[in-house]
């Protein structure tokens, strides 16, 4: 078993842990495997380590792959292709691959999910879980690092990535996203050959990114590779979470083909933009924008002192401010800020986890394309147009669609809010049960509940005068406007007054 995990190098400490991993079996190289992504709770020489377990697991036998294929499909696999080649072409922790030929004549490829790979998987993170919570509770310094947390979303994405109808989605999308690139080309999956065991896509030929009779057309690659990218993570957000040397190919015809979707990272269009503006910042070495934009991410949370926090990232700014543009790495910065002190509490977001991995390995395919290519000086012009793409097109009418919906919806709602509201307080008689933190005034708690209900009422008038007014309701006066909502404006004008003036005379103000 050991002669199929060679030892990583470096600490012995991170050697072990993968050897250990290793001989316990596919769940426990795929459990360090995802590990091997937290390189913001971890330490470089464990990532380092964990990132060269390899799926060198032993093939299982043609016989059973072929069991596989025809209980999935419910047909006999002559009746599936014309050829099958029995031999696997590659076998990993989860799954094999094996080369076929389709009646029509096109070759494919057969990925078959490992045999009892899902019931295997369930009792030995279940068996994680066990541990964390163990580890959690004798161990304050582990409990830091939320290991139930970070096992339990492990576990849902061992769970998504053995299932191949949804390894299938994301090749659907991923392929109609890009259906007019010319310069993009992704193997799509076969209809009707599509099951939670069992994929079935048209199989791609071409050289790795990283074969020398690339080099001729490394600088217009990188380039298409970079802008590949800006426009899945900020227009799209969907991308493809795995880009190393093995899953990236060159087409005889010079597109740049994807493989293995099954690590796909998703953002949204809040994420994007704060995405964007976190991108701007360190392209215009701005430290208070790129604080901000770090706590609108969630990568910097908690009460922080701001004062150390910016100096820190002045710090790193600094840095790269020494380098040549070249040198510059996103990717490394964006960790570098996850790994400032006192950041150690706050859980990274999974999605921007997948986002930092793919961000690593897209510069390292960038530069294996064309070792000289400038990626910042690249970006640099496009700081605007890229917060533009994040921030997506800004819709005025369906801003104002999903506000008038918003407001009718609270105008409905209020009655029966203030008439709970009512029933509690008859029912209680010690008032509106409010959930207030209150610091050394308890003797005017009354005076502040009766402020917030006033204030809702006032809200709740202000509200239906708007509405009153959109659509014209009742009768009309000076022309215009409406009877209705002049006495509704009228009337949270007056309370809205006499807030004000009962807040400024409590020194409140």
């Amino acid at each position: 078993m050991d002669r199929l995990y060679p030892t990583p190098a470096g600490p012995r400490a991170p050697a072990r842990l993968c050897l250990s991993l290793a001989r316990l079996g596919p769940t426990f190289i795929k459990f360090g495997q995802a590990l091997s992504l937290r390189r913001d709770l971890l330490p470089d020489e464990y990532t380092a380590a964990l990132q060269m377990l390899q799926d060198h697991v032993a093939p299982f036998t043609a016989e059973q792959a072929i069991g596989e294929i025809e209980r999935a499909f419910r047909r006999p696999l002559g009746e599936l292709f014309l050829d099958f080649e029995r031999k696997p072409l590659a076998a990993a922790s989860i799954a094999q691959v094996h080369t076929a030929r389709l009646h029509d004549g096109r070759e494919v490829i057969v990925k078959v999910r490992r045999i009892g790979i899902k019931r295997q998987i369930e009792r030995d993170m279940r068996a994680l879980v066990r541990l964390a919570r163990i580890g959690s509770a004798l161990s304050s310094r582990l409990r830091h690092y939320q290991p139930v947390r970070l096992v339990d979303e492990i576990w849902a994405n061992l769970r998504n990535e053995i299932d191949f109808h949804r390894e299938e989605r994301n090749i659907t999308r991923f392929a109609t996203a890009f259906a007019g690139w010319p310069t993009v080309y992704v193997p799509k999956s076969i209809d009707g050959l599509v099951s939670e065991t069992v994929i079935v896509q048209e199989r791609s030929h071409g050289c790795r990114i990283d074969d020398p009779a690339v080099g001729s057309q490394g600088r217009r690659l990188a380039q298409t590779f970079v802008d590949l990218y800006l426009h899945q993570i900020l227009v799209l957000g969907v991308f493809h979470g795995d880009p190393h040397p093995g899953n990236l190919f060159i087409t005889p015809d010079g597109r740049i083909c994807f493989h293995d979707f099954g690590l796909m990272g998703s953002l949204d269009r809040t994420t994007r933009r704060r995405l964007g503006a976190f991108v701007s910042a360190f392209l215009r070495q701005d430290p208070d924008w790129l604080l901000d934009s770090a706590i609108d991410l969630g990568i910097i949370g908690g009460e922080i002192d701001r004062a150390a926090f910016r100096q820190g990232l002045a710090e790193i700014i600094s840095d790269y401010a020494a380098l040549p543009l070249k040198e510059w790495s996103l990717a490394e910065a964006f960790l570098r800020v996850t790994r400032l002190r006192g950041t150690r509490n706050v859980f990274i977001p999974y999605n921007l986890v997948v986002l930092m991995r793919a961000m690593f390995l897209a510069e390292h395919a960038v530069r294996v394309l064309d070792p000289e290519f400038d990626l910042m000086a690249d970006l640099q012009p496009k700081a605007a147009a890229l917060l533009k793409a994040a921030t997506g097109e800004f819709s005025v009418e369906g801003s104002l669609d999903r506000l008038k919906i918003d407001l009718i919806g609270a105008v409905q709602d209020l009655p029966a809010v203030l008439g709970s509201w009512m029933r509690r307080l008859n029912r209680e008689g010690e008032g509106i049960g409010l959930d207030l933190r209150v610091h050394g005034v308890g003797e005017h708690l009354e005076h502040s509940s009766n402020r917030v209900a006033l204030a809702l009422v006032t809200l709740g008038l202000y509200i239906a005068a708007s509405l009153l007014m959109q659509h014209s309701v009742g009768p009309r006066i000076y022309g215009d406007m409406p009877l209705l909502a002049a006495f509704a404006y009228g009337l949270a004008l007056w309370f809205t007054i006499r807030l004000a003036f009962a807040i400024w005379r409590s020194g409140g103000l």
